[in-house]
């Protein structure tokens, strides 16, 4: 195995996204709509992608805004997502974010992390991603693929996503925070998989330690 060498295996990483599928959150947010971005990640939780988009297409053709979903009878909400998973308690905490966003942020969505991380049922993940899609800001958003693949490597050696987010934090060049959590969920969407990874497809496998990987294609 190679030295880990992070600019080398990102470059690697950022080239092969060009043929992936794009995670549906970077979809969303490409109308540059932190709200569009905060209900998107939402949505997406446990959710298929294709499913995710649906949902979200059906939800903004009438409810495009906070106040416009406080204003929406919850029962057309709860139609317009599912099937999104747990789409009911998904329609109660988007209309507790609705509200907070309304009556303490002016209906606009919050652009930094401690303000975000106030809103009833926003976690460090939903508010990280929101801060960099949604307002071109710093942050670095670790989910599922991100600690993973960044234990799996061997680039960290944590117990949970946040401990993985204080680590990268300390640890991560900043120019990479933006793009870090895109290109690590398109390689765990593709090649990375959490069962069985496809690592004789994958471009920088000399650089992985395979931590916890017991078999792989």
């Amino acid at each position: 195995m190679k030295k880990f060498d992070l600019p080398h295996v990102l470059r690697r990483i950022k080239k092969s996204t060009r043929s992936w599928r794009v995670p549906v959150v970077t979809i969303l947010s490409r109308k540059g709509n932190p709200f569009m971005v905060l209900v998107g990640c939402l949505l997406s939780l446990r959710t298929r992608d294709e499913v995710t988009v649906a949902a979200f297409k059906r939800l903004f053709v009438f409810a495009n805004s906070p106040k416009k979903i406080l204003q929406t009878d919850p029962k057309m909400v709860e139609q317009a997502i599912y099937p999104v998973a747990f789409y009911r308690n998904k329609t109660i905490r988007l209309y507790e974010i609705c509200r907070s966003l309304v009556d303490e942020n002016g209906g606009k969505v919050p652009d930094t992390l401690d303000k975000l991380l106030k809103l009833k049922g926003v976690g460090r993940k939903t508010a990280n991603l929101t801060l960099v899609l949604g307002h071109n800001k710093l942050g670095i958003c670790v989910d599922v693929h991100v600690h993973r693949i960044a234990n799996r490597w061997g680039y960290v050696n944590t117990k949970s996503p946040d401990e993985t987010e204080k680590v990268l934090r300390g640890k991560l060049p900043k120019r990479y925070w933006k793009e870090f959590n895109n290109m690590l969920v398109s390689l765990g969407q593709n090649i990375c998989r959490p069962q069985s990874p496809y690592c004789s497809k994958c471009n920088i496998s000399e650089y992985c330690e395979q931590n916890e990987v017991k078999f792989h294609r």
